[in-house]
């Protein structure tokens, strides 16, 4: 047989990759947790899900409220902020990966090894909804139910395609809504006492900085 012959034609998707990883359902944390660039990828009981890629403007976003918290902590030792890709627990096989995540000092956290820790839940997590009806439902509902059943005591979920901040704090098994916010008005953090977000300056960090000369 010409070895061309059993080429695959160009721009056949590499199928065969697949091979090298488990099947869905038979995922374990440490296989899940051994993964190592490409796309955000998120775990459930055995399952992972691949999540877009996120765009500059949602990187703008993230990055502006991460920076906000990180120097708002700066002196205090209460905790520490980090952005995505970072895998955190919500429960025993169940990860998600938040876009910003706040930690208080003395959480618990998950070690693989002696070199490597992940966070064991949050105290305070951040979501910025991307494009698309699948992405809305897994910020607005998924994400929600999730963060919940995790008991993360605060949600804020920035949706710019309608400007607004949603903050949602645990009652129970479930969040209550705190308020919603638009532009012109500002949110605070019952994590994070003093912290106060302008919705306007946060929406309008999508937008790439210029400078004049």
């Amino acid at each position: 047989m010409n070895p061309k012959s059993a080429e695959m034609p160009l721009g056949t998707p590499a199928w065969r990759i697949a091979l090298f990883y488990p099947a869905q359902g038979s995922w374990t944390e440490s296989d899940y947790l051994n993964l190592s660039g490409g796309p955000l990828v998120e775990f459930d009981q055995g399952h992972t899900e691949v999540l877009d890629m996120p765009t500059k403007e949602h990187q703008r976003l993230a990055q502006f409220i991460f920076l906000m918290i990180r120097n708002f902590l700066l002196g205090q030792r209460v905790g520490e902020v980090f952005m995505a890709p970072l895998p955190m627990r919500l429960w025993e096989g169940k990860f998600r990966e938040p876009d910003v995540l706040y930690v208080k000092h003395g959480r618990g956290e998950l070690r693989i090894g002696d070199r490597r820790s992940y966070p064991d839940g949050a105290d305070w997590v951040v979501e910025i909804v991307s494009e698309g009806d699948e992405n809305r439902r897994r910020d607005l509902q998924d994400k929600r139910a999730d963060y919940a059943k995790g008991k993360i005591p605060e949600y804020w979920i920035l949706d710019p395609e309608n400007e607004t901040l949603m903050v949602l704090r645990l009652n129970g098994d479930q969040y209550d809504v705190v308020g919603e916010f638009h532009r012109g008005q500002s949110a605070t953090s019952a994590e994070l006492p003093g912290l106060e977000v302008s919705v306007t300056d946060w929406l309008n960090a999508a937008q790439a900085e210029t400078t004049s000369h």
